[in-house]
């Protein structure tokens, strides 16, 4: 095996653990805020990382890349393994547990984007890789981002500010005005 055949298995498969475990935390996630207002975002959003998933892998066997299984089998792990943090609960979820999982989420996808850009630069050079096709892949990771950021600022503000008081008209806290110097 060539020194770039090599890196390319060991880059892809490393992406792909990376996409077993946020593929793994969409459905979790679906299934436990799947009825929030969350929900249909969060339901397109994880039919979309799967699918990404499946283009990777059509991408392995048109790159002659074989997958390393204890790869996969360590990311599902880890992503179990994540579940179990503090969050100021002894026995059930925090709602803390939602922002947690969008930045985690956030994080997988701008890391997918960055194998599509990778990719991208790659393919002047490389026959095999279909530029047409990673560029949409880009472009839909930066809309997943979006839309996480989008899920993420609404979580925040619902989990993080403060409720108005009985009888407050405002429904938006105002930021405390600064000391003069």
């Amino acid at each position: 095996m060539s020194g770039t055949q090599r890196r390319l298995d060991i880059f892809l498969n490393d992406h792909l653990a990376g996409g077993t475990a946020g593929a793994e935390l969409a459905r979790r996630m679906v299934r436990e805020h799947g009825d929030s207002p969350y929900g249909n975002e969060l339901r397109t959003l994880a039919a979309e990382i799967s699918q990404d998933r499946q283009a990777l892998l059509r991408l392995f066997a048109d790159l002659g890349v074989s997958v390393k299984r204890y790869k996969l089998y360590g990311a599902w792990l880890g992503e179990k393994a994540g579940r179990v943090k503090p969050n100021g609960r002894l026995l059930r979820r925090s709602g803390l547990s939602l922002l947690v999982e969008l930045e985690a989420l956030r994080l997988a996808t701008q890391g997918k984007a960055l194998l599509w850009r990778a990719l991208l630069a790659a393919a002047p050079q490389d026959a095999r890789l279909d530029s047409q096709r990673l560029d949409l892949l880009l472009h839909r990771a930066r809309q997943q981002s979006e839309t996480l950021d989008s899920l993420y600022d609404r979580a925040a503000a619902g989990l993080l500010s403060p409720a108005p008081s009985r009888g407050s008209t405002a429904s938006i806290a105002t930021a405390p005005k600064e000391a003069p110097s």
